[in-house]
């Protein structure tokens, strides 16, 4: 079974309405739908925004339905030179921007005591997410790169600047690291895929508020690619 996570209820509700939907269910406040989606079996959720919210979503997913592979699918903002509104980033790996232990000796990102601080997407989920934007994105490119998470909406050039140069960043959001940093400790392959709706700068609040239904229609767009025409014909998807 493969889990996918939005945050709010737009980066779900087209997946829900074209789900065959078997059952529903709440658990710690989020709503979890199982069923079959682009002839895969799924369990969608919308987790909520940051990373307590989307960290408690996943395990949920992982010990409460068995999900084998994790997706999370949603908007964000743009750090990147040349990363457009529109564009996708699928993710080569995630990691926080907001944690920092340095003061015990540790470099900023790297969660304390850990062995690394980044957290690999699955090759095989980048490949296909891949092909399906070479079939879907039309009027816009999609990246591979590193996707930076923090319970913070990034707004201001200068911030958004000092993102992209420390953690050399494609874009930066408020769940993905925390599912990515989940699906990790659980040995669950995972792929985090952002649709940019702003560029993380000063004129970021309008712009999200303009170009989030439209990078959300584009991601989701791009999923329902993925599913049918990757997922869905992967040599183990009977054990999805």
């Amino acid at each position: 079974m493969l889990g996918i996570i939005g945050a709010i209820p737009e980066e779900v509700q087209a997946l829900k309405e074209k789900m065959e939907i078997s059952a529903v269910c709440r658990k710690a406040g989020i709503e979890f739908c199982q069923g079959s989606l682009c002839g895969v079996t799924v369990t969608v959720a919308c987790a909520g925004v940051g990373k307590v919210n989307a960290a408690i979503c996943a395990q949920i997913l992982i010990s409460e339905f068995q999900v084998e592979m994790l997706i999370n699918n949603g908007v964000a903002g743009g750090l990147a030179p040349g990363i457009h509104v529109r564009d996708v980033v699928i993710s080569t790996d995630a990691m926080y921007h907001d944690y920092d232990t340095t003061a015990l000796g540790f470099p900023l990102g790297h969660v304390a005591y850990m062995e690394t601080p980044v957290f690999p997407a699955d090759t095989v989920l980048r490949q296909l997410a891949a092909e399906a934007c070479r079939r879907v994105l039309k009027d816009s490119a999609y990246h591979e790169g590193r996707i930076v998470s923090g319970d913070q909406f990034i707004t201001g050039k200068e911030r958004q600047k000092w993102l992209y140069e420390t953690f050399q960043a494609s874009c930066t959001e408020m769940e993905g690291a925390a599912i990515a940093h989940t699906a990790f400790l659980n040995g669950v392959p995972f792929l985090i895929l952002r649709t940019i709706s702003d560029g993380a700068d000063d004129t970021s609040p309008m712009d999200y508020r303009e170009f989030k239904p439209l990078a959300i229609e584009t991601g989701t767009a791009l999923l329902f690619d993925l599913l049918e025409h990757g997922i869905a014909k992967m040599p183990s998807v009977s054990g999805i």
